[in-house]
């Protein structure tokens, strides 16, 4: 069993920055891509980055040139640097993992999510 802990939301003033962590724990044989997702009230829940285990990124239009994805592989962990908030990007924030663990029979990959972190930016 894994699981995907997410921290570093919060409240900030627009303009501001803030750094979302995500460390997946458990059984992990390996992990692929991860990236964050939000949610907004009465929104869909929409992706705002990837990175791949090879260290790609894509991110989403809304945030490109603002905000940083990135991993520490040694440590299963993935970030989001956010700059230059803005009150659109309040959100709940969650991390997505898809991650493999091996079982006697062989190897699963699944789709894990975290959470979930609130990010609220308002003055």
């Amino acid at each position: 069993q894994v699981q995907l802990v997410e921290s570093g939301g919060g409240l900030v003033q627009p303009g501001g920055s803030l750094r979302l962590s995500c460390a997946a724990s458990g059984s992990i044989f390996s992990i692929n891509a991860m990236g964050w997702y939000r949610q907004a009230p009465g929104k869909q829940r929409e992706l705002v980055a990837v990175i791949t285990s090879g260290g790609r990124t894509n991110y989403a239009d809304s945030v490109k040139g603002r905000f940083t994805i990135s991993r520490d592989n040694a440590k299963n962990t993935v970030y989001l640097q956010m700059n230059s908030l803005k009150p659109e990007d309040t959100a709940v924030y969650y991390c997505n993992a898809a991650i493999a663990v091996q079982f006697p029979a062989g190897i699963r990959t699944s789709n894990e999510w975290g959470q979930g972190t609130q990010v609220t930016v308002s003055s």
